[in-house]
């Protein structure tokens, strides 16, 4: 594989099964630098298999993957003195109070940037004395993300980090990586089945259902191509009419409504054939690209 400066991971035909499960089934994706690249699923989709692949946790087993352009197993040294990780757990020493773990800490990364660290420990309100046994759940994620951005890492990996958190930290967590990449240009792989998270951070997104990846591509052109469209008849309905240009349907009688792919043409003939006229047309959610995407996959898969 010929790395592209530009490209921080990049994976292709990437497969791992456990088992008769397929956890990864040929995932190709690339995840340009200076980017918050999202990487959204229901649980157990497969997005924290993939990050392991990233850290070199797991072996690909068939395809391949690269960051920075090298094999994360093969040299993980290389690889992981240049990633922040933080996981839906903290995995941090109890027994220690917070500035006791900064300062041990601080003597593994060369590049440990001090003020950055008391920047952020201040910013997330931390009390430097306290033991991380008595950290809410909220506070230790906090301590993580801190832990993770205070050696400057080129690559930043959150693995769900705001599962189970209160609105007030997952702010602030989120926050604190728009303030990475806007000041700082550095590269977020950012996992969550939160959509509404992933759509206000990231630039780019992977959607991941069964292991394979549905749909991939930058935020804005995803949104761009995808509208939710309302049609009225003027007579119930058993089914919508069938436009190949529709992804999804909702609705029963006299209204259906659709997420459309872009192919609004088609879309508005097919619609005036079955004598339905548009009542409604609208930007749809990534959330409500999300479902549709997936049923979709589901549909296809069956048919096959």
């Amino acid at each position: 594989m010929t790395h592209n400066g530009d490209t921080v991971v990049e994976t292709r035909g990437l497969t791992r099964r456990f088992g008769a499960i397929t956890a990864l089934d040929e995932v190709s994706l690339a995840v340009p630098r200076g980017s918050v690249f999202g990487l959204v699923g229901v649980n157990g989709a497969g997005k924290t298999t993939l990050i392991k692949h990233v850290l070199g946790l797991l072996r690909a087993q068939a395809g391949s993957i690269r960051v920075f352009g090298l094999d994360p197993v093969a040299e993980p040294v290389r690889v992981l003195s240049r990633i922040g990780y933080l996981g839906e757990e903290s995995d941090l020493p109890d027994w220690m109070r917070v500035g006791e773990l900064l300062g041990y800490l601080q003597a593994f990364y060369p590049t440990w940037d001090e003020a950055h660290a008391e920047e952020l420990r201040r910013s997330f309100e931390i009390d430097p004395s306290a033991k991380v046994k008595h950290l809410s759940k909220g506070q230790r994620a906090r301590v993580g993300l801190l832990v993770a951005l205070a050696y400057r890492p080129e690559l930043l990996l959150l693995d769900e980090p705001s599962s189970g958190l209160d609105p007030i930290v997952r702010r602030d967590i989120l926050g604190a990586i728009i303030r990475t990449i806007s000041e700082e240009g550095r590269t977020v792989l950012f996992s969550s089945h939160l959509l509404d998270e992933v759509e206000r951070v990231s630039d780019h997104v992977a959607m991941i259902h069964q292991g394979s990846i549905v749909m991939c591509g930058g935020l804005d052109e995803i949104r761009a191509s995808h509208l939710r469209i309302t049609i009225r008849f003027d007579e119930p309905q058993s089914e919508p009419p069938s436009t190949g240009a529709a992804l999804g349907w909702k609705g029963a009688g006299q209204e259906w409504s659709a997420i459309c792919d872009g192919q609004l043409p088609r879309f508005h003939q097919a619609a005036s054939e079955a004598g339905a006229r548009i009542v409604e047309q609208a930007a749809a959610s990534l959330d409500e690209i999300f479902v549709a995407r997936v049923a979709n996959a589901r549909l296809t898969s069956d048919k096959e």
